[in-house]
């Protein structure tokens, strides 16, 4: 059974960081393209970024490019989402996906590509 558990979310204030984790268990994971989303109350969620299996490929939202880094790390089961200079705006619950790619190494940024979601962490900025 796959689980997607999602990590470090709080409060923070505006121009603060935070690093998400999300742990993946039950599948085999570099078989996996990796996806981060928010939900921000009375909103549909959005999409964040998105990594490929080998981390080769990435893509970012245009809302958050330029202070929003994905990573993951194959041998832990791993995905990141380093967020800085974070704005009131960026409240919202995060959530981690996972998309089956067999070999492939594309990036996908529509939810319903995406076969498994954690259940979210909560990140709240303050201004």
């Amino acid at each position: 059974q796959v689980h997607l558990v999602e990590s470090g979310g709080g409060l923070v204030q505006a121009g603060g960081s935070l690093r998400l984790s999300c742990a993946a268990s039950g599948l085999t994971f570099r078989n996996f393209g990796m996806g981060w989303f928010r939900q921000a109350p009375g909103k549909e969620r959005e999409f964040v970024a998105a990594i490929s299996w080998s981390a080769g490929t990435t893509y970012i939202a245009d809302s958050v490019k330029g202070r929003i880094t994905i990573s993951r790390d194959n041998a832990k089961n791993m995905v990141y989402l380093q967020m800085n200079s974070l704005k009131p705006e960026d409240t919202a619950v995060y959530y981690c996906a996972a998309k089956y790619l067999g070999g492939g190494s594309s990036v996908y940024a529509n939810r319903q590509s995406y076969d498994y979601w954690g259940q979210g962490t909560q990140v709240t900025v303050s201004s």
